[in-house]
């Protein structure tokens, strides 16, 4: 069992920037195109409070927040935060290489936190996604599941999203026990019936993992860049790793994930928030 948690906060939220809302107010539409994602006020608080609240509950104890090079606003929000007294709460920075303008990817990022805390590479971490919001069930089940290394695996049919959008999260495939076989970015959706499980259902990754450093390290270090999108990223690490023989487990659950993608997601995680 593990109770450190990386949470990549390193991102550069184009999608939000680049998206259109009408419904905001000057001061939201501010943030949604200045700050990090995980920084955005929802109902008077940032978003990553909220993930916070359930990464309390769960029993974690440590948390390293993955920032870009500008965390100011990350650092003054979240060191010494009275509210989470219960979290050793510390920060690694994703910088960016040079001649790029973007960092290089969510495997990137998670190896930037393991040379930055190098004790990570001889202990089991969960990762996640700053801008989603989990349950805290869902983490408590990630970091008391009893294998090496393990996913959520979220039914398809319970993501409360568009189609349009669920087309576009990566599925897994299982053999026996649910070991993971294969995942899937971006499928081709008429194909989506080959990656049913054993109960018939769609298994999808929102992004939350449990991993041990020190089968993972080397695989995120040579983790090479995807040919499209020009990053390297966790599911690339995770295929090679598999590939050598090493396991990833699947956790099956059945409950929706509350993101912000975009500026239309911040009037209804208010609403969803108000509503829980």
């Amino acid at each position: 069992m593990t109770t450190t948690l990386i949470i990549l906060a390193g991102g550069a939220s184009s999608r939000m920037k680049k998206s259109i809302a009408t419904e905001l107010s000057p001061e939201k539409l501010a943030q949604a195109n200045q700050r990090s994602k995980g920084l955005i006020e929802v109902s008077g608080r940032p978003f990553l409070s909220y993930l916070l609240d359930n990464v309390v509950k769960a029993g974690f104890e440590d948390v390293i927040i993955i920032t870009g090079e500008a965390a100011e606003l990350f650092r003054s929000t979240y060191e010494n935060n009275t509210e989470f007294s219960k979290l050793n709460i510390k920060f690694a920075t994703q910088y960016i290489p040079q001649g790029r303008e973007k960092p290089l990817g969510t495997a990137d990022a998670v190896y930037q936190a393991l040379t930055q805390y190098p004790e990570l590479k001889k202990q089991q971490f969960c990762v996640c996604n700053s801008d989603n919001l989990y349950t805290s069930e869902v983490f408590r089940l990630l970091k008391e599941n009893q294998n090496r290394q393990a996913l959520i695996a979220y039914d398809r049919e319970k993501l409360l999203y568009p189609k349009e959008r669920i087309a576009r999260f990566a599925v897994m495939r299982f053999v026996k026990n649910y070991r993971l076989a294969e995942i899937i970015e971006k499928p081709d959706h008429t194909k989506i019936a080959e990656y049913t499980d054993n109960d018939n259902k769609v298994r999808i990754s929102m992004n939350i993992f449990l991993f041990d450093g020190e089968i993972f390290f080397d695989y995120l270090e040579n983790c090479p860049i995807h040919p499209v999108r020009n990053e390297k990223e966790l599911p690339t690490a995770m295929t090679n790793m598999m590939a050598d023989g090493h396991k990833i487990f699947g956790i099956p659950v059945g409950d929706h994930v509350p993101d912000l993608t975009s500026k239309e997601d911040i009037a209804k995680l208010e609403k969803y928030l108000n509503a829980n």
